[in-house]
């Protein structure tokens, strides 16, 4: 489709530049990371991609390397024994995403779109499929996300991904990037550890925040 050539020339373009105007904060949170815990800067966690195809997603490690592996952090009993003290910051501002500007340029993922599972979110993926949502690229921020993104239940999730790729547009993804700039400035919907969810009635299919 059409929409998609415009969003990869745009994802390609928006990305190199966001590397080469935020370099210089990319390279102090490199600096702080080192300086501050053990482990390797970069942390590598494998996710679905577009066609369930499998990807390894790219972000600042946040978290001690002795984590336990593929769990989402919102489901930790609890996350504080394992964040580090620069993670806390970075996790709240999302600023642990951006080396995943890498993965768009290498076509792994989009600016916009659904944020990529983890590997073994198999009730997630199922519900996917019912919405089309795995037949595009994931996002670095998506329609889900703006929506209460870590508190809401997968089944909402699974539905707001599929509204957006049922109305891709690049004024859609605009919208979406405003929302989650204000999402960052409050961060909205950030929960660490084992937290209950948003209201939503299956019967009807609604959800309340």
């Amino acid at each position: 489709m059409k929409i998609y050539k415009l969003k990869r020339i745009s994802d390609v373009v928006l990305s190199f530049l966001f590397l080469i105007f935020l370099s210089w904060l990319l390279i102090l949170i490199i600096a702080l990371i080192k300086i501050t815990s053990k482990g390797p800067v970069f942390f590598y966690q494998n996710r679905i991609g577009k066609d369930k195809r499998e990807f390894n997603i790219i972000k600042f490690r946040t978290m001690k390397i002795d984590t336990p592996d593929d769990i989402p952090t919102h489901l930790l009993k609890n996350p504080d024994k394992y964040i580090t003290g620069i993670g806390k910051i970075l996790r709240k501002t999302s600023l642990d995403e951006l080396p995943q500007l890498i993965n768009i340029i290498k076509g792994d993922m989009s600016i916009v779109g659904p944020r990529p599972a983890l590997w073994n979110q198999f009730d997630l993926i199922t519900l996917r499929d019912q919405y089309d949502v795995n037949k595009v690229r994931p996002g670095l921020t998506g329609w889900a996300q703006v929506n209460g993104r870590d508190e809401l239940p997968i089944e909402v999730k699974a539905k707001l991904d599929g509204e957006y790729v049922k109305h891709v547009s690049l004024l859609f993804d605009i919208k979406c990037l405003v929302r989650t700039v204000g999402c960052v400035v409050k961060q909205a919907g950030v929960k660490e550890g084992q937290h209950g969810e948003v209201c939503y009635e299956k019967s009807t299919g609604d959800w309340c925040q």
